[in-house]
């Protein structure tokens, strides 16, 4: 039996990457005349990449990365009201609604009246902790957990200090690398619910079983019935 039921937040529970990809056209389009769009995305993808062990993910990180790249691209000629454009970029996001993908609400609501549950999510701790707030969906977590990575370790000692046996968890997020395969390495069950955009870095071949796929949260709960 299921006893304890793991949300992501960003993409899961709430709108994220399309903000991100947002953000990265008007980053484009700020340095269209100086390089190729695909150039510049591979660039910046990977100055994100290197720069994980210093800032970590979150929004914060991914403004950083892009004035970085766009300052080895330009070779250090970019505008300096270019850089300070990005600056705003990043503030407009951080300031960003949180917008709950449709059913999550209803359906948490609906879980927490039978289950304990947490959520368990990566990123920026100061940005992290204000979409939980104005998510309007604190009060049904007994636990908010924001890691720097989720990897096998992560969940272990997350379980092993809310007292919860693998076997009778399930993590319920839209990334296969973060939200399904470390869950199932430890004994968990994990339920993938794909967001319409996917960070690059967070692409992985999905597992070939032992794990349940649905369109929509809105199917979890006769997932979860059938555990």
């Amino acid at each position: 039996m299921i006893d304890t039921i793991a949300f992501d937040g960003d993409d899961t529970l709430w709108h994220n990457e399309s903000l991100f990809s947002m953000t990265q056209d008007r980053f484009r389009a700020l340095l269209a005349h100086a390089v190729d769009p695909a150039d510049l995305d591979r660039r910046l993808l990977d100055t994100e990449r290197a720069n994980l062990r210093f800032y970590g993910y979150g929004i914060k990180g991914f403004v950083l990365s892009m004035i970085e790249t766009a300052i080895d691209i330009t070779d250090a000629q970019v505008d300096p009201r270019a850089l300070r454009s990005l600056v705003e970029f990043g503030k407009s996001m951080l300031e960003h609604p949180v917008e709950l993908l449709d059913g999550v609400a209803e359906v948490v609501e609906r879980l927490s009246s039978r289950h304990r549950l947490l959520l368990i999510t990566k990123g920026d701790l100061f940005d992290q902790e204000s979409k939980v707030a104005r998510s309007g969906l604190a009060e049904r977590f007994a636990a908010v957990e924001i890691v720097s990575e989720k990897d096998p370790d992560t969940y272990r000692r997350i379980l092993e200090r809310h007292g919860v046996e693998p076997s009778r968890f399930v993590m319920v997020g839209n990334s296969v690398r973060s939200d399904v395969l470390p869950v199932l390495a430890i004994g968990g069950h994990a339920v993938h619910v794909p967001y319409h955009l996917t960070w690059a870095h967070e692409h992985a071949d999905p597992p070939e079983d032992g794990y349940r796929r649905i369109e929509s949260v809105r199917e979890l709960e006769g997932v979860l019935a059938g555990m």
